[in-house]
């Protein structure tokens, strides 16, 4: 299969929930939640879009870059791009049953790892879910990293337990999940997190601690001092909170307070390898991918989540050489022209 014909195949089994639209930008599943839209007017989701949009790349030629080096290591795996599979869990409940949360998570983890990259699981209310997730990972050579909701603090510490003993190579938790509907409508109570409460939890491990859910500079430098390893700059695909900015927007100042304190990725609205060069210049670390991974693992399974993150990868390649940009390690802000 190729990717257009796996985006046709995602179309026809989303048929109600999803257009599989050539730009996926929010608009037309604005408010679609459940679903795979943005949260009330759809604002979050296309303010991601609309963000990186702004920025064009300064086409550069005059240079000795042929053969650029995209190879990112991170939580001790060396990985092909500095592209993470995003969790993207909820299969039942977002997709239309359109595909079994088992085949979701092994899709991604085992469709990332085939196209060099890290693959991350989304977490629901059951905790059987969690556990099979954790089985594919463990499965997988631990090239896997679980994203555990703001729960309550004991109930977060067993489940990092769990992906100690499935030996995945980190843990993170969608703080910014705090105010989730499906959880909260399931009996089961989400949080805020004070500072203190981010420093039990990072203490109650040593695997690496990823926080998802940063938007502002003042909790980009709490969670630095949280212990936590690394951030994902992210408003949950836009689907927690209406009326937020891009996250490409806040990505710059956030950047310029903790970089190199703590790694930086960030996702939201990021479609192709361009985006990525985009990122990276903005002073992200790595980025992070969702909707067109899910779309791949809907309409192709592992083949589809590999095929599209080695399009990405020749994008960013290509974009790389014609920026005259060497290393993903060290992107210069000047090959961005903004609009």
């Amino acid at each position: 299969m190729n990717l257009t014909e796996i985006r046709s195949q995602a179309k026809v089994k989303l048929a109600g929930v999803c257009q599989v639209c050539r730009i996926c930008d929010g608009k037309a599943c604005a408010g679609k939640v459940p679903g795979m839209g943005g949260i009330g007017t759809g604002s979050s989701f296309k303010h991601n879009v609309e963000a990186l949009d702004r920025y064009s790349l300064n086409l550069r030629v005059i240079h000795k870059v042929n053969e650029p080096c995209l190879e990112y290591s991170l939580f001790g795996k060396k990985l092909k791009m500095p592209v993470m599979g995003a969790a993207i869990g909820g299969g039942t409940i977002n997709y239309n049953d359109a595909i079994t949360e088992h085949d979701l998570n092994s899709a991604i983890i085992e469709g990332c790892s085939v196209a060099g990259s890290i693959g991350q699981l989304g977490e629901g209310p059951s905790l059987d879910y969690f556990r099979d997730g954790l089985e594919i990972i463990s499965g997988n050579n631990g090239w896997g990293v679980p994203i555990i909701k703001p729960r309550e603090q004991e109930e977060i510490i067993k489940r990092i337990k769990m992906a100690e003993e499935a030996g995945c190579c980190a843990v993170g938790i969608d703080i910014d999940a705090a105010g989730l509907i499906n959880m909260r409508a399931n009996g089961q109570r989400v949080e805020a997190k004070s500072l203190q409460q981010l420093e039990e939890l990072t203490k109650s491990t040593s695997l690496p601690v990823i926080l998802k859910g940063i938007m502002t500079p003042d909790e980009a430098e709490k969670a630095a001092v949280s212990g936590a390893k690394a951030i994902v700059v992210s408003n949950h695909g836009g689907r927690v909170l209406d009326c937020t900015p891009g996250t490409a927007e806040v990505l710059p100042g956030i950047a310029n307070g903790v970089k190199g304190k703590i790694t930086i990725l960030i996702d939201g609205g990021i479609r192709t390898g361009y985006d990525v060069l985009k990122c990276l210049a903005l002073g992200a670390d790595a980025t992070m991918i969702g909707r067109p991974l899910a779309l791949g693992a809907i309409g192709g399974g592992t083949g589809g989540v590999s095929l599209t993150l080695e399009q990405i990868y020749q994008e960013l390649f290509v974009a790389m050489i014609m920026t005259g940009t060497a290393e993903v390690t060290t992107v210069d802000p000047a090959i961005l022209f903004y609009d």
